[in-house]
């Protein structure tokens, strides 16, 4: 499973490309670990590095950046990857609302 579509990923790198340093985009794209602890709202990312910015909770809940290439070759329990929230809304929540969710 591709954890991006070509939409969503271009909507987070145009988050990327018009930030001015404040870091306060909505979340574009909801990932987790359908078998274990992981949980990541990403808001921008930049197509150089493939690094993401957003909010992650793996034991606790913290802003910063997440290197996509690892999410993508992560491999849990029975073999299976992260995976993308079908039913999240891009562009609903900032990433501090998105602290309270669940």
């Amino acid at each position: 499973m591709k954890l991006l579509t070509k939409t969503l990923k271009n909507k987070l790198i145009k988050n990327h490309v018009e930030q001015n340093g404040e870091k306060e985009f909505k979340a574009v794209v909801k990932l987790f670990n359908p078998t274990g602890l992981g949980t990541w709202y990403l808001s921008e990312l930049d197509p150089n590095t493939n690094v993401a910015f957003g909010l992650a909770e793996i034991h606790e809940k913290e802003l910063g950046y997440i290197d996509l290439n690892e999410l993508e070759n992560f491999k849990g329990q029975f073999g299976l990857g992260i995976e993308r929230e079908y039913s999240f809304q891009a562009n609903k929540f900032t990433l501090q609302e998105c602290k309270n969710l669940n």
